[in-house]
């Protein structure tokens, strides 16, 4: 956790803010805070700063809050990505807001199994606490937005070509002639299968809603690995 991601039902004023759970837990056992440090924090889609301990005990630390600086710029890219094995979820979603992703749409394909949707995962609660996980390690306050679509056919025939309008649209699938670009200069819409790729007929259908099929090589990654691959080739996300 290189910053404490807050949210405003922890402050208790306006420059006050009251960390429990994991992120106390944080602060003890690993920063190790005595009353009087400052530690950096940041509030959910609004500015970084620091936070000075004013109390700390087993149950809570009490902050004293002062934010001022801008977040790190988003980078440009909608990510289109079939639902992932629930296990990997979670890592997958960390990543993205760790890399900058902010907007994402969790599709269904054939090879999605109709249980994935059923994953806790999902729920509002556990979705904030793994995108702020992501972001506590970029030093990040930016939340992704996470959209659901469970119908690929009607999603990718009335939704997908607006989002695609004015970006550079690709679909990453293996054994395609076409290498995937490396750090484009310009907003790009990105379609990620799930494990075992898109089945021929979903490439089709995308490929005629105007995206370009692309490969990253002969080797077969993992859906977890091509994320931030992929990421990194388009964009320098360390910049």
């Amino acid at each position: 956790m290189n910053l404490a991601l807050l949210f405003p039902d922890d402050f208790v004023a306006a420059d006050r803010a009251i960390l429990k759970g994991r992120r106390l837990a944080h602060l003890n056992s690993v920063l190790k805070v005595s009353e009087g440090d400052l530690v950096p924090v940041g509030l959910a889609d609004g500015e970084i700063g620091t936070g000075r301990v004013l109390q700390l005990t087993n149950t809570e630390a009490v902050l004293q809050v002062e934010l001022t600086t801008p977040p790190p710029a988003p980078i440009p890219l909608t990510l289109i990505l079939a639902m992932p094995r629930p296990k990997m979820f979670r890592r997958v979603l960390q990543t993205c807001a760790t890399l900058g992703v902010k907007n994402i749409w969790l599709i269904n394909a054939y090879k999605v199994e109709k249980s994935f949707w059923q994953t806790p995962w999902l729920s509002e609660d556990n979705l904030r606490e793994n995108m702020a996980l992501g972001l506590e390690q970029a030093r990040d306050t930016r939340l992704p937005r996470v959209r659901i679509r469970k119908l690929f056919k009607p999603f990718v025939e009335d939704e997908l070509p607006a989002l695609m309008e004015n970006t550079r649209a690709l679909v990453a699938h293996p054994g395609t002639r076409t290498p995937c670009p490396a750090m484009i200069n310009e907003p790009a819409t990105l379609c990620i299968g799930p494990e075992g790729g898109f089945i021929p007929y979903e490439v089709d259908k995308l490929v005629e809603a105007g995206c370009e099929a692309v490969h990253l090589g002969s080797r077969i990654l993992r859906v977890e690995t091509a994320v931030p691959v992929l990421v990194s080739r388009l964009f320098d996300a360390c910049v």
